[in-house]
């Protein structure tokens, strides 16, 4: 049996950190380095988006949409603030960056925060279609579909795929034009050996900032997901004395 991923909650000191996983990802995503900052005293909140980690890929184009995923931002934020936390910061991995991003842009009370790995100046290759296809794939074949069922679900989602990255680039065109909303210190991370989108995304994005205090960090040889690949650790290192700066 596998054990479906849950929602992350460490409850520590004052200091709050909310962390939002990756398309097709989940809270796991997010596990190493919520562990490190729980570790060093922050309260860490990684949420599920709407449609991941159901055991069924298609959730994600049927209950999953980008207005969704911004609501379950919000409703992060709001759990926290609600729970008497004021100090909080919110940072996203690929996906969860675009939605970290439009939440610095609408909310003047979050303390800072940044992307990990995001395509917020959505340009250049991208791997995401093909990864997504193979994601699907593999999970069902886990569950032991095969033969004409499994191929019937991969069309479907073949089918269904291309409009909803569409509404994300939208989502992530219009979240770029406002940068200049964003008050707060920005946190920047990107993996030079990225293989799901442009490497050059990272610095694209700390180029786009009119005038924010940005703290841009490459990390060599890395691919995309750095909260779980071999630049972790550096990673978590980068993000801690990034948040020393702002709470």
């Amino acid at each position: 049996m596998i054990r479906k991923p849950t929602p992350l909650f460490f409850e520590q000191g004052p200091r709050a950190v909310i962390l939002l996983h990756a398309y097709s990802g989940s809270s796991n995503d997010m596990r190493l380095l919520a562990r490190r900052l729980e570790s060093e005293h922050y309260t860490v909140l990684a949420p599920i988006f709407t449609g991941h980690a159901t055991g069924d890929p298609a959730d994600i184009l049927k209950e999953g949409s980008p207005q969704r995923w911004w609501q379950d931002t919000q409703d992060a934020i709001a759990f926290l603030q609600q729970r008497g936390y004021q100090q909080i910061a919110i940072f996203g991995l690929s996906l969860g960056g675009l939605f970290a991003t439009r939440a610095l842009q609408t909310d003047a009370d979050l303390l800072g925060g940044g992307t990990i790995a995001s395509p917020v100046i959505f340009k250049g290759q991208t791997n995401v279609p093909s990864a997504f296809i193979e994601m699907a794939r593999a999970t069902y074949q886990a569950q032991h579909l095969a033969g004409e069922e499994l191929a019937q679900r991969l069309v479907w989602l073949q089918a269904h795929l291309d409009a909803q990255l569409t509404a994300i680039q939208a989502f992530a065109d219009t979240t770029a034009t406002h940068l200049d909303r964003i008050k707060q210190p920005v946190f920047i991370a990107q993996g030079d050996a990225d293989q799901m989108i442009d490497p050059r995304s990272g610095k694209w994005l700390a180029d786009a900032y009119p005038t924010n205090q940005i703290d841009f960090h490459e990390y060599a040889g890395a691919g995309h997901v750095l909260t779980v690949n071999a630049a972790h650790h550096a990673l978590e290192t980068d993000i801690l004395t990034f948040l020393h700066t702002i709470f």
